[in-house]
């Protein structure tokens, strides 16, 4: 089917039945989008996508699935009520203020460093990242997993909900109680745990 015929059957969907357009084919096709457009109401799944980009100022209420696919930058503005996975992506950096209401996974990226105003809230994953080092005044709802990374403090103000989880790297030379200095005044909800135990 041609575009201009997908278009007009889209068209007459939105008209008569009151569908949206999908994002999607708009996004794919280069239709203008609209801010209403720019609010998904569930997940947008891109795995292996072979799209380069998406429009900045996108808000996805469920999950944004990018494992793996050939999106380059997380766009300005963006918002994730869900989980945002771009594990093996081509992404090599955050925008500064991203907010994900639930977890952060990015291993295998060539992201080497968290923006200012990062909001997780749930579990930010850094497993076998390149990640040196840690925003000041991270916070972290749950869980933060720090394995086989080149990280070797961390920052003053740091706040994670319930436990940091360490291993493979400088922090296990670190004793529970000088983390919990080094990061006064922020905290560890419940417990340091470590991956040899």
């Amino acid at each position: 089917m041609e575009k201009e015929q997908l278009k007009r059957i889209f068209e007459f969907l939105e008209e008569k039945e009151n569908h949206n357009v999908p994002f999607l084919w708009k996004h794919t096709s280069g239709e203008p989008l609209t801010e209403k457009d720019l609010t998904i109401d569930g997940h947008l799944l891109l795995p292996y996508s072979t799209f380069k980009s998406l429009p900045d100022n996108l808000k996805v209420k469920g999950d944004l699935e990018l494992w793996h696919s050939k999106i380059e930058s997380i766009p300005e503005g963006l918002e994730v009520g869900g989980t945002l996975n771009i594990t093996g992506s081509k992404i090599t950096s955050l925008p500064e203020g991203l907010t994900v209401g639930e977890d952060l996974f990015f291993n295998d990226t060539n992201i080497t460093s968290l923006p200012k105003g990062l909001t997780v809230g749930h579990s930010l994953h850094l497993n076998g990242t390149n990640i040196t080092s840690l925003p000041k005044g991270l916070k972290v709802g749950l869980n933060l997993y720090i394995y086989e990374t080149k990280i070797k403090l961390l920052p003053r103000g740091l706040e994670v909900g319930w436990d940091l989880f360490i291993g493979g790297t400088e922090l296990e030379k670190y004793t529970d109680d000088e983390i919990k200095q080094m990061i006064k005044p922020g905290f560890i909800g419940k417990k340091i745990r470590r991956y040899d135990q």
